[in-house]
């Protein structure tokens, strides 16, 4: 546990990486593995994450699309995490999620029946932008399990919000898929002239954060 805790008082949200250090691809596989095992509610995952190293995606997304120091994060991070969610969020995908479940663990679909009743009900209970906003809620779970892995592997990340989603979805052609982008995060190495690295971390004391009842 206190491996856990440390890495966490490790990380913070890197505002300069080293361009030339990369995250190598066995690291990699493992942040990926991490989001894959990410809860989600009803297990559904209506997101999706676009991993890019592409060194000329990265700098076209960052003029196009970052804001203030989010411009040097996403050109010289290793890679960036762009966490897109379903637009048009349905059955369709509520079925491909059932059959999922069928193939894994060998259940007759018809087994599932009233789970995917109650999946459907709760989708057709809100709106579209009622499901992008839930969709956007499962994705930042997805986020907090990316962060908490790199810092377990010593890996820096910055997550973003201060983006432009609208140009994001341009650029990767996200609108012909059905997906929009919610958050970002940059992964890679902080600079060893990054002065944020040595500030103390600062958060509010446990007797303000938790109320015990």
């Amino acid at each position: 546990m206190s491996n856990l805790i440390d890495s966490l008082n490790w990380r913070y949200a890197t505002k300069k990486y080293n361009p030339e250090k990369k995250v190598s691809k066995a690291d990699l596989d493992i942040l990926k593995e991490a989001l894959q095992l990410s809860v989600s509610s009803a297990g559904l995952q209506p997101y999706r994450v676009v991993v890019i190293a592409d060194q000329t995606v990265k700098e076209k997304l960052a003029e196009a699309t970052a804001m203030g120091n989010n411009k040097n994060v996403y050109k010289d991070a290793s890679h960036l995490f762009i966490f897109v969610v379903e637009k048009n969020l349905g059955s369709e995908h509520v079925a491909d999620y059932i059959s999922n479940i069928s193939k894994t663990r060998g259940v007759p679909e018809e087994n599932l029946s009233d789970f995917k009743g109650m999946i459907e009900g709760s989708i057709n209970s809100r709106d579209e932008e009622g499901n992008l906003n839930w969709a956007a809620k499962q994705a930042y779970i997805a986020l907090s399990n990316l962060i908490n892995a790199a810092a377990h592997l010593h890996i820096d990340s910055t997550p973003m919000e201060g983006f432009n989603a609208a140009e994001t979805d341009k650029v990767l052609d996200l609108a012909d898929k059905g997906l929009t982008a919610v958050v970002a995060v940059a992964v890679g190495y902080r600079h060893s002239s990054d002065d944020f690295q040595h500030y103390k971390k600062v958060r509010k004391p446990k007797n303000e954060l938790f109320i015990s009842i």
